[in-house]
């Protein structure tokens, strides 16, 4: 870790520590993995909703239509625990009508301008699905796939194995895709993430996860302190597409490499918050090709609980969730404006047209890596 992220992290609550009241228990829960039926596709096809549990109590429970991410209960700084993901309670909901809540992302994660891109000389159309745009991998992404799912045997660290391969022109894409995502629940209540994917032709490859965390529970995200330690965004357009300059983010409301509360910069008077109303943006890192970093740290103050994002991407987008009039999740509960937060670990957007941005091209003979790792811990100590 770098010194400049080191004395942003001891600049914001001092020491952190995890906590669980079923450390104290005089019967810890077993750790370990269970499936149950959640329900079928459109087509008939059996989905199951796997909960992963450790031993100190913390639980994930993801189905695999989608790799979707139904619930994640973490604990406070009161010990109890509370489910820190938004989404629904049926799988109904989330075939009908899902903002990606949890769900795997790709082929490519993010916006590519007109859905069009040329690789190797040879131009490609992919589905148009936002704004005549092309968005986290189309019509009928990763997110809407059924992936073949394998348990672990390993009851200490349970995880979860996804594989599906995506066939050559789907969604206009080239080349056969087999791509495999792990998820594990570890010891120290992180939710780790690691993806691998192969192609028999060149193609174009950016994955990644999109959880809408809120870290109490309940309320709005505006509290919260939140530290990205980076320089530089890709400035977007009206289109909310990369223009291919680097903004520097000194002396805007997109510095984050001191914790900040986000309420008191999100209706700044900037044009890049503007066009997004709110944030909606790549922060972009200065790093070693797949160096496993800190790209964001999350402080809610009420809950005391804490979220370190780490991951091997390039880029971190921030997205302050825009639900305008209201959205209807789990247990009744009506997500309104500002209820959640996604961090997303990916390459650039639009990294396609955009040959000085790092690539994000694919070809036969080599794998794509990428780890993302949801760290939670729980503060103690005064809050700047």
């Amino acid at each position: 870790m770098s010194t400049a992220v080191q004395r942003a992290l001891r600049g914001m609550t001092g020491a952190l520590l995890v906590l669980s009241t079923c450390a104290m228990a005089s019967n810890p829960p077993r750790a370990g993995i269970t499936g149950e039926p959640f329900g079928k596709t459109p087509d008939g096809r059996d989905v199951t909703l796997f909960t992963l549990t450790n031993n100190r109590g913390a639980e994930a429970r993801i189905m695999n239509y989608g790799g979707t991410v139904v619930s994640l209960t973490m604990p406070g700084k009161t010990g109890l625990f509370a489910d820190v993901v938004l989404g629904y309670d049926t799988l109904a909901e989330y075939i009908k009508d899902s903002p990606y809540f949890g769900s795997l992302i790709g082929r490519c994660g993010n916006r590519i301008r007109n859905g069009r891109f040329t690789l190797d000389g040879k131009s490609y159309t992919l589905a148009a699905n936002f704004r005549g745009h092309h968005l986290h991998g189309g019509l009928n992404g990763f997110d809407k796939k059924l992936w073949a799912a394998t348990p672990s045997t390993n009851a200490a660290e349970p995880s979860l194995s996804l594989r599906l391969i995506s066939p050559e022109g789907e969604e206009g894409y080239p080349g056969t895709l087999t791509v495999q995502a792990v998820y594990t629940l570890t010891g120290n209540n992180e939710l780790r993430l690691d993806f691998t994917a192969t192609t028999d032709k060149p193609t174009i490859c950016n994955l990644t996860h999109h959880s809408y965390f809120n870290l109490a529970g309940t309320g709005d995200v505006l509290n919260y302190h939140l530290l990205i330690p980076a320089d530089h965004i890709t400035t977007v357009d009206k289109e909310m597409i990369p223009t291919g300059a680097l903004l520097p983010v000194t002396g805007t409301a997109l510095d984050f490499r001191k914790a900040t509360s986000i309420g008191t910069v999100i209706g700044a008077d900037d044009e890049q918050l503007r066009i997004a109303n709110g944030f909606d943006h790549n922060w972009v890192f200065n790093k070693r090709p797949g160096e496993l970093t800190l790209l964001a740290r999350v402080e809610d103050p009420a809950s005391g609980r804490v979220m370190d994002v780490l991951s091997t991407e390039p880029g971190l987008q921030f997205y302050s969730a825009d639900f305008g009039n209201g959205c209807k999740g789990k247990g009744g509960r009506v997500y309104r404006h500002r209820a959640a937060l996604c961090l997303e670990p990916q390459h650039y957007p639009d990294t396609p047209n955009h040959p000085e941005f790092p690539t994000i091209v694919l070809r036969p003979g080599t794998t794509y890596r990428n780890t993302i790792i949801y760290r939670f811990s729980v503060m103690t100590g005064k809050t700047n």
